[in-house]
């Protein structure tokens, strides 16, 4: 199939589902009401409560969905073939991904902006709320041990990315002062941002910033640490001083880089040379597990993701200013993380095709490209390695639009680099309001401070970075729990917003209850493939976290579908009460 077609279609698919089955979603399902007071407004502290417009915030949603998910899910996916991907990434963003979202954020918001581990109680059950709390806390401890090394792996990978990946941060911080302090012009002085950003980008091809080894620690270690003290800064400044403006240019790089990968579709298209070079299905790839359920895991970003529960419910439910806003800053996000993933496999299954150079110098081109990256699984796998498969299928495809193919890998590697940083201390930022929701609970009144309990989720998530060494490498043994584990706290996420659609009767939780099912049984299968694997590489570790996974799953559907038939009972019980009368 022609790569432009497909870019169109699904875009204009994209468009059209929003306008009709999102608001329907928003309006009909969850009946958002302008009328309810937020709790950004209920409860704004000018730190993490803030009521802001719906265009900033969902800078900062969409920027902390985003990260590197719906770049390396895709391109990983690809080697089962460009129509599988393709297939997941355009109806689960749709009927799953941007429902599971914006449930999420709604409910929260109408639950004074508290976390989906804190509200599971109203809606399930106190051990759910204990259970999900492990499952959340585990999730995030990873993302921030494993995305300060993502970071330095950029960063080692592309160094004229340092230089403008760490200048967007006194730029955010002038534009917050600028808007927030002194009342300027919004526009103008976002706009000027995002073009001083894109100097220091033209300025960073030419002053590439290598990191040395710093006391025998090599340059991941030395990034990771940096990365984590970043991290710490950031999560504990009022939103206003650096996540939100910060963000805000964010998404302006994010428009611009999907306005230059369309263009750069377009035009190479035009030329006759962009010709899909990935194969249509690919059912056993060598070496690769099956396609389901994995292809459902591997592809979380772009698809459904249990982490933008996290977001949605931690730092968007507590900005968002009125209910309406959640439709555009919830639902709509997911659609342009679907649209993103959709230029990220027509880069990686047809942009690469325009000329890649291996590490040994040998410059391939067309189906030769291609199989070089995708030849087997042990080749598919790998942060890194797809990465640079999106940057140079990405950067052949902008090229074809004038722009220099160093400033194109240079826009690219910074547009990777900044989505992850954000990623990096939203994350940070949710684990505190996490672990303050769940120790307060337990009376230790210490963890309401902000910087002691940030201190703990840094010094937390430092422990599992260098447990291997110092070269800050250490999450990666439990990495390969990420997919399973995330997807899982999609599908229990789903479950919740089921339940909370279900006390509000009618048959309005179906839209949300099928895709939880689906997503329980994909993530359950997983899971226990998964647990058949680690047993025959005898990986205890893996095989005692991932069974007590499955177990926390078992225990909060079985306790979700209790409280559904007992929800059940009592509509019932109403029913026949007012039969009698």
């Amino acid at each position: 199939m022609n790569a432009l077609l497909i870019m169109l279609f699904s875009f204009a698919g994209y468009l059209l589902m929003y306008r009709f089955y999102g608001r329907f979603i928003g309006r009909r399902i969850f009946a958002i009401d302008d009328g309810n007071t937020t709790p950004s407004v209920e409860f704004n502290d000018g730190i993490d409560y803030v009521p802001t417009r719906k265009e900033i915030i969902f800078g900062h949603h969409f920027t902390s969905i985003a990260g590197t998910g719906p770049i390396v899910g895709p391109a990983i996916a690809i080697i089962w073939g460009w129509l599988p991907a393709l297939l997941w990434v355009f109806i689960g963003s749709i009927v799953m991904g941007a429902v599971h979202d914006f449930g999420a954020l709604i409910i929260s918001m109408r639950n004074k902006g508290t976390s989906i581990s804190d509200y599971t109680s109203k809606y399930v059950s106190t051990r759910a709320r204990l259970f999900f709390f492990v499952i959340v806390f585990l999730e995030l401890w990873i993302v921030i041990a494993v995305f300060g090394l993502v970071i330095a792996v950029i960063f080692d990978m592309f160094p004229t990315s340092v230089l403008p990946v760490w200048m967007q941060i006194p730029i955010a911080i002038g534009l917050g002062t600028l808007i927030y302090k002194r009342g300027r012009y919004f526009a103008f002085w976002s706009l000027l941002a995002v073009a001083i950003m894109y100097a220091t980008v033209v300025l960073g091809s030419f002053l590439p910033l290598q990191m040395p080894a710093v006391s025998g620690i090599p340059a991941t270690g030395v990034w990771t640490i940096l990365l984590l003290i970043y991290a710490f800064i950031a999560s504990v400044l009022p939103v206003t001083t650096l996540l939100q403006p910060r963000d805000f240019i964010n998404a302006y790089q994010l428009v611009i880089a999907m306005l230059l990968l369309t263009t750069g579709v377009i035009a190479s298209a035009a030329s006759g040379h962009l010709t899909i070079v990935a194969p249509t299905v690919r059912a056993a790839p060598a070496g690769a597990p099956p396609l389901w359920p994995f292809l459902f895991i591997t592809i979380a970003c772009g698809a459904i993701s249990g982490f933008h529960a996290l977001v949605s419910s931690g730092t968007s439910a507590k900005q968002v200013r009125r209910e309406s806003d959640a439709l555009f800053v919830g639902y709509g996000s997911m659609l342009v993380e679907g649209a993103l993933a959709t230029l990220v496999i027509i880069a990686v299954a047809a942009g690469i095709g325009l000329g890649t150079t291996t590490t040994t110098g040998v410059h391939l081109t067309g189906v030769a490209a291609w199989t070089e990256q995708y030849s087997s699984w042990a080749a598919a796998s790998g942060m890194g390695s797809k990465i640079t498969a999106f940057v140079d299928g990405a950067s052949n495809m902008i090229a074809a639009t004038g722009v220099p193919r160093g400033i194109a890998v240079v826009i690219m590697g910074v547009f990777v680099a900044s989505f992850a940083g954000t990623t990096l201390d939203t994350a940070t930022r949710i684990q505190r309001y996490v672990v303050t929701e769940l120790f307060t609970e337990l009376r230790l009144r210490v963890f309401r401070n902000r910087y002691i309990t940030t201190g703990f989720v840094i010094a937390t998530a430092a422990l599992l970075a260098f447990a291997s060494g110092a070269d800050g490498t250490g999450a990666l043994s439990l990495w390969p729990l990420f997919g399973a584990v995330n997807q899982t706290l999609a599908a229990l996420a789903l479950i919740i917003v089921t339940l909370y659609l279900k006390s509000r009767g009618g048959h309005s939780w179906l839209f949300a209850g099928v895709p939880a099912v689906f997503m329980s049984v994909m993530t359950l299968w997983a899971a226990v493939l998964n647990q058949v694997d680690y047993g025959a590489s005898q990986n205890i570790l893996l095989q005692i976290i991932n069974a007590f996974v499955i177990l926390i799953v078992l225990w909060v559907i079985i306790e979700g579908m209790i409280s559904f038939f007992h929800m059940n009972a009592a509509a019932g019980r109403e029913t026949g009460k007012g039969t009698e009368i």
